[in-house]
């Protein structure tokens, strides 16, 4: 993304943001972090598991693989055609976290990674959890915390404002803060805390630090001038080695008695 701005279409953002959750999910420390939720959901076989805010199925095909009967919603048309095409054999379904249109009870677990910072009223969306697990079944949400992210920069004032201004853009930008209680709220027990971060020293991390030059410029935090010498020293760092992006991560997990 080279100017200061983008095209923000439903398809064009969808597809942008495919194609980076695609290079993220290939990591090392991704493959670890869905492995260790998979521990912690501690499904058996034929057990079915929802993952909400599918994406492109990556973690509904793991689960499978396990063999879950794993279901994957999602809002975005375009990351379901993407699901089913890579995914066939898979289900998944067009549907919102706060009416998952499943009846009382009718899973064993219950997913969603990076969603929650996008969910306005997260309450009724963790209400809606509750009501669609079994008794005994398991929840695990996993989302990132993009007030606390960390960058190097030239400017470090100018970044962390940039930072903060991306963060107030959505609607719960430090989510995994607040969910332990909300989650005893909606009747969970068993609450368990555990956390990670994801580091990137490479041009990899270049289109999120762009997406988040941009979306902080849109927010009026930043004149268009200033954010392309901010993603120009970004783009120099990462061809001189000098990168670094750090974003922690959270996995909050409950039980549903």
């Amino acid at each position: 993304m080279n100017t200061p701005a983008p095209d923000v279409s439903p398809r064009n953002d969808s597809a942008e943001l495919l194609a980076r959750l695609d290079s993220a999910e290939r990591r090392p420390d991704a493959l670890a972090l869905r492995a260790r939720v998979r521990e912690l959901l501690r499904h058996r076989p034929g057990d079915t598991i929802l993952d909400v805010g599918c994406g492109g199925g990556t973690a509904v095909a793991e689960m499978r693989a396990e063999g879950a009967r794993a279901v994957g919603f999602d809002i975005d048309p375009v990351m379901l055609q993407t699901a089913r095409e890579r995914h066939p054999e898979a289900e998944f379904a067009m549907a919102d976290a706060e009416s998952l249109l499943l009846p009382d009870g009718a899973v064993r677990g219950y997913r969603a990674e990076r969603v929650f910072h996008t969910i306005r009223e997260p309450e009724r969306a963790l209400a809606e959890a509750h009501r669609v697990l079994a008794p005994g079944g398991r929840l695990v949400l996993i989302g990132q915390d993009w007030d606390a992210i960390m960058i190097a920069a030239d400017d470090a004032e100018l970044t962390r404002t940039l930072v903060h201004a991306n963060a107030r853009a959505m609607p719960d930008p430090s989510a995994p803060r607040r969910q332990p209680e909300l989650l005893r709220a909606a009747g969970f027990t068993g609450i368990e805390v555990e956390g990670t971060v994801a580091v990137f020293t490479d041009e990899t991390a270049v289109p999120m630090l762009t997406g988040l030059a941009s979306r902080a410029q849109e927010a009026g935090a930043l004149s268009p001038r200033r954010a392309q010498e901010w993603i120009a020293e970004q783009r120099g760092r990462a061809t001189s080695g000098r990168l670094f992006l750090a974003i922690p991560y959270l996995i909050v997990s409950a039980d549903r008695i």
